[in-house]
């Protein structure tokens, strides 16, 4: 275990100024959505009712009040969010290749650790996982931030206050990020992880079995998601309902556990016996 944390720090240092990009980045582009919208939305009220003698109450039917949903429906806000996602989902990959292609072989440095090797394997994963936890944390951090800044912005016959639950309900994408529950946050965020370790388990087959690899990797990631979805795939086919709701969330864990499972112990196989640096 002490070994496995060691490696787990080492990868999220190796991370970290790039992290901090990213941190930086979100709070930059996000404070930048609430203040463009914001002056926006107080330029419209100022030319109506100064610039064209309109009544407070005329511009309110026209326009209506404004809310935070403005505001993460805005494009740097929106951006902030995808900038994220798309930069971890480049890294699932660049934290293994990088080890391959760096200086000095520094692959086979990592493999030949007094450790066993699905420690490095666990580590990578895990610290994958943490970073999307982070910067969920990040913007759940934020959000009151934001808001406050709104309400000073905006005066309060002009907006209308949301709570951060309904501000997440009201937006399609942050109700995939901020699930309802936390039943459904464990599994949605636990199907992630599901989906990284399918993953990685394809990155060392490409890296086990070079050009055939990619073949075997990409079989194998069809062959995780037909398991995974095989509940779902089987009524759509057959065109009959076999499982009630709760059945068939039931079945899909105990897949994506199993799925992670067998995408573990393969990895561990590679890594022992066929890996080559």
């Amino acid at each position: 275990m002490n070994k496995y944390l060691k490696l787990l720090n080492f990868e999220l240092n190796r991370f970290f100024k790039i992290y901090l990009v990213l941190i930086v980045l979100t709070v930059v582009l996000q404070m930048t959505a609430v203040i463009v919208e914001c002056r926006q939305y107080l330029k419209q009220a100022n030319e109506m009712i100064y610039g064209m003698n309109a009544s407070k109450e005329q511009f309110l039917a026209d326009y209506g009040q404004m809310s935070f949903v403005h505001i993460v429906t805005n494009g740097w806000f929106m951006w902030s969010i995808a900038i994220c996602a798309v930069t971890l989902i480049i890294y699932v990959f660049f934290i293994w290749y990088r080890d391959w292609f760096a200086r000095n072989t520094f692959a086979y440095r990592l493999l030949t650790l007094p450790t066993d090797r699905i420690n490095v394997y666990l580590a990578k994963a895990t610290a994958i996982f943490l970073m999307v936890l982070g910067l969920i944390s990040l913007q759940l951090i934020l959000f009151p931030v934001e808001q406050g800044i709104f309400r000073a912005m905006i005066p309060d016959d002009f907006r209308q206050d949301l709570s951060t639950a309904d501000i997440i309900t009201f937006s399609k994408y942050l109700t995939v990020l901020f699930p309802g529950t936390l039943i459904e946050f464990v599994a949605r965020y636990g199907a992630g992880l599901m989906v990284v370790l399918v993953l990685f388990t394809a990155i060392l087959f490409e890296r086990c079995y070079r050009f055939r690899g990619i073949f075997f990797g990409a079989g194998y990631c069809a062959l995780a998601a037909g398991i995974f979805l095989s509940p779902i795939l089987i009524e759509m086919f057959t065109e009959k309902v076999y499982l009630y709701p709760i059945e068939r969330f039931f079945a899909e864990v105990a897949l994506g556990l199993f799925v992670s499972g067998m995408s573990i112990f393969i990895s561990r196989f590679l890594l022992n016996y066929k890996i080559r640096v």
